[in-house]
């Protein structure tokens, strides 16, 4: 027998996202101002996150993780699609009494889990199918996104808003001022396309960067490679992006000898190496690794 405890009635209407309070007057009534430490600016429009909630693609049986909903704007649309069910995770206490009447007109399909997203593993908040959508504080974005990707393919995908500059560099190519360590890490777990750019007038406070929306899935088939060493690696050619790579990457250890090995020029600079070449490098700085131990036991 299926177990409905968490599911609303077959009898529920749908839920209306206007039907509630406007979110102006949820935030004039419990004095919800907006705090720059936690990078907040709210999204009132419901048109807006509306277009964001559908651009997250079909939520049928798919549970919606959200950080940060402040005074629920987003969380009312993602309430709107056909999501099984919605969690919301919020740090900032004051939003949790807001919230709470959205939390009943949702009969039962919204949950709010108040918690530090930076410590929390979404995966264990709902099993599989899950999605987080969600309008990324902007100073813990890039952490967030990082945790995420190492383990992308536990997700339907993720739809998340970033400052445009920052989603640029998402999506940025080889040999573009953009590309970086962000560019390779993201593009060598997931396929990641832009979808749209809101400006800052569409928020309350309006900040000083235009925002775009992104969307990632999980890459069908990355390239080879350890997450730990990956990091290491672009960390290394990235911190000194300058410098040719015999130069940034000998901390890694006789660094000619290893672009030499996957056919890379030790005079080229991070940015002219795209994510198959970094993936090499990470593969030949683990197989170095590995032998290491072998070698160090080995008789005169």
């Amino acid at each position: 027998m299926t177990d409905t405890t968490d599911l609303p009635p077959p009898s529920a209407p749908r839920f209306d996202p206007h039907a509630l309070p406007p979110l102006r007057e949820v935030i004039a009534r419990f004095g919800l101002d907006a705090k720059k430490s936690l990078g907040q600016n709210f999204l009132l429009d419901l048109n807006l996150t509306g277009r964001i909630a559908r651009s997250a693609g079909p939520m049928a049986s798919v549970t919606a993780i959200e950080v940060g909903p402040g005074p629920g704007g987003l969380t009312r649309a993602l309430l709107a699609t056909d999501a099984t069910r919605v969690i919301a995770i919020e740090r900032d206490r004051r939003f949790i009494e807001a919230l709470q009447d959205v939390v009943d007109a949702a009969q039962g399909r919204l949950s709010i889990v108040e918690a530090d997203a930076l410590t929390v593993d979404p995966e264990t908040l709902a099993p599989a199918p899950r999605a987080i959508v969600a309008n990324l504080p902007y100073n813990v974005a890039t952490p967030l996104l990082l945790g995420w990707l190492a383990r992308i393919e536990a997700y339907v995908s993720l739809t998340l808003m970033f400052q445009k500059e920052v989603a640029d560099r998402l999506v940025a190519q080889p040999g573009s001022k953009a590309y970086g360590r962000l560019s390779v890490i993201t593009q060598w777990r997931a396929d990641a396309r832009v979808l749209f750019n809101l400006p800052p007038r569409a928020f309350t406070p309006p900040p000083k960067v235009d925002s775009t929306i992104v969307h990632l899935t999980a890459r069908a088939a990355p390239e080879a490679a350890e997450w730990r060493v990956m990091e290491r690696v672009t960390a290394a050619a990235f911190g000194q992006r300058r410098k040719m790579l015999r130069q940034s990457l000998k901390s890694l250890g006789n660094a000619e000898a290893l672009l030499e090995e996957v056919g890379i020029a030790p005079t080229a600079r991070a940015e002219e190496v795209d994510v198959a070449g970094f993936a090499a490098l990470a593969r030949a700085v683990q197989a170095r690794e590995d032998a290491a131990p072998a070698q160090t036991h080995q008789a005169p």
